[in-house]
């Protein structure tokens, strides 16, 4: 990480989860927000992902598809193997 320098979008991407499991450096949570405070883009993807995380949070076992589980659960996993290209 780029310690003392702007944040950029690809770095905020890559640190999103530990920062919404306050899980930064103070250094590094610095230059996140202050990221965020400059960039609608950013701003509007961490905004999706705490909407995302609140809603799966009230999802039950038996309210997805067996089907629908397993394309889920593939879909990030191959996402995961092979990112898309920028």
């Amino acid at each position: 990480m780029n310690q003392g320098q702007d944040m950029n979008c690809d770095e905020l991407v890559e640190v999103v989860t530990d920062f919404l499991d306050d899980a930064l450096d103070a250094a590094t949570r610095r230059r996140f927000t202050e990221h965020l405070a400059e960039c609608d883009g950013c701003d509007a993807y961490v905004g999706q992902l705490r909407t995302t995380i609140g809603l799966t949070g009230t999802l039950r076992a038996d309210d997805l598809q067996p089907d629908l589980r397993d394309r889920l659960l593939t879909a990030f996993r191959d996402w995961k193997a092979h990112p898309s290209p920028r």
